[in-house]
């Protein structure tokens, strides 16, 4: 729960740096306090001792027991016994810093835990990713011993919430840009989605290592990630299989949905994908997004040929004369939710 640093423009110490030379050491290595280590370890990474129970860091921060409770479950953590010690200093940093913005009115109480859980999951993705890339790290570095992991770890994570820092500001800077120069259209929430689903994903799973399925589902999040920055929009989330986008026009829409297509086909080794697309009002709420739009996107993705992209009427009309792009209407189709849903074949007009 503590609060990140300021971003600095100081560079970053080199983790070999930590990694002293063991050359002509041919004595035997102590064995290492495993538990001093653990303990050291956790120090580096939660930025100082556990030193408080539940009851004493609500009471430190200010606010009630129930309060802080609430806001470390929606934070994405189990329950801790009343008289476990726990926290740090920086969870009473971390809820004061949330009980004063409740009270300067920037966030609503009602929206408090969402916030949290938003947080919680979004933090809690990047430091699985983390860890198992300094794991990665460490079996591939099998001349250091566990202090000096440790020390690299120290060095690491500095550089790291710089690095975090950095990238959340631009976004932040991106999304107010797009808010302040939006049209009207814009700001009642009107957005393209889209869905790009893989082509038989189960099948994969059942032919694939863990390691061959860990490798393509990296090259599609990372394809499709660059393919969508590129054509002006942005992924809201990957699960797995699929990844869903959203833009700004129905126009920027049908670029990245037509260029992931694209991108799958020059790779040649990429499975095949499915995409559905859809345009009007959605609801953008804690970054994820909401509404009818979203399912039509959905259920157009499970009705799409391999290689294909499908959009509705929305996206028709709002592509209707556009010089870049073909759209040809097929017959209506029953799906959960919508018995008489109209799809339209996207191609560019060339």
């Amino acid at each position: 729960m503590a609060c990140p640093p300021s971003a600095t423009p100081s560079t970053p110490p080199s983790p070999s740096a930590a990694v002293p030379s063991n050359a002509g050491d041919d004595e035997p290595a102590p064995a290492p306090d495993l538990a001093a280590l653990q303990a050291e370890f956790e120090r580096t990474l939660l930025g100082g001792e556990r030193k408080f129970t539940r009851i004493q860091v609500s009471e430190r921060a200010g606010i009630s027991s129930a309060r802080a409770e609430r806001m470390w479950h929606a934070l994405g953590f189990a329950t801790v016994p009343d008289d476990e010690i726990a926290f740090t200093d920086g969870d009473v940093e971390a809820l004061r810093l949330v009980a004063a913005l409740e009270d300067d009115d920037f966030i609503d109480p009602a929206m408090e835990s969402s916030l949290a859980r938003k947080l919680g999951q979004t933090q809690s993705r990047l430091a699985s990713w983390q860890s198992a890339m300094f794991l990665e790290f460490l079996a591939g570095s099998s001349k250091l011993s566990a202090d000096e992991a440790i020390e690299v770890a120290g060095l690491l994570l500095p550089a790291m919430e710089r690095l975090q820092n950095y990238v959340w500001r631009r976004h932040l800077a991106a999304a107010a840009g797009r808010a302040v120069a939006g049209s009207d259209e814009l700001a009642r929430g009107i957005r393209a989605v889209g869905f790009a689903d893989i082509v038989s994903y189960t099948r994969l799973t059942r032919r694939l290592t863990e390691t061959e399925l860990g490798q393509l589902i990296e090259r599609f999040e990372g394809m499709a990630a660059d393919v969508v920055a590129l054509n002006g929009g942005r992924v809201i989330k990957s699960i797995g299989d699929e990844v869903l986008f959203v833009t700004d026009t129905a126009a920027q829409g049908a670029a990245v949905a037509l260029a992931l297509q694209d991108a799958v086909r020059t790779a040649g080794d990429l499975p095949e994908l499915r995409i559905g697309l859809a345009y009007g009002s959605i609801l953008i709420r804690l970054g994820d997004v909401y509404g009818e739009v979203v399912n039509i996107a959905a259920r157009l993705t499970s009705e799409c040929k391999p290689g294909r992209v499908l959009a509705d009427r929305e996206v028709a009309a709002a592509l209707d004369g556009h010089e870049a792009y073909h759209l040809h209407r097929l017959r209506r189709v029953s799906v959960r939710g919508y018995r008489h849903l109209v799809p339209y074949a996207l191609q560019r007009a060339d």
